[in-house]
């Protein structure tokens, strides 16, 4: 894996900890909570595309497509957040919130198996 430079890790952190406030401020104030969980989401996700991986391991690459499907996930919830705001779009309800879970259930997984993959390796 590519190693972030020690400011690309602190974007990469400020941008999580920005989701993780934008996501519950979108419970009172929504247009605030969806710029916060924008600004959090775009940080977050332009750094992990950042930290590529560029060895040969079959799994390690898996888990990467992994991180790169969850990083979608969370744009695919600003998306629906931004269309449950504005009242257009398919997705008028709490539909962001799935997709919000299933890319913290697979950031989570590829947390934890990435670095067990890479002291295998």
């Amino acid at each position: 894996m590519r190693e972030l430079t020690p400011l690309q890790n602190l974007c990469f952190r400020i941008g999580a900890v920005l989701m993780l406030i934008g996501a519950a401020m979108f419970i009172l104030y929504p247009m605030v909570g969806m710029f916060v969980f924008g600004i959090g989401t775009l940080m977050f996700s332009l750094m992990q595309v950042k930290a590529e991986y560029l060895g040969r391991d079959i799994t390690l690459l898996r888990l990467r497509r992994q991180q790169l499907l969850a990083c979608c996930c969370f744009v695919l919830a600003l998306v629906m957040m931004s269309m449950q705001i504005h009242g257009w779009g398919p997705f008028r309800r709490q539909e962001w919130v799935v997709a919000l879970t299933i890319g913290c259930v697979l950031e989570l997984y590829t947390s934890f198996r990435i670095p067990q993959e890479l002291k295998k390796s």
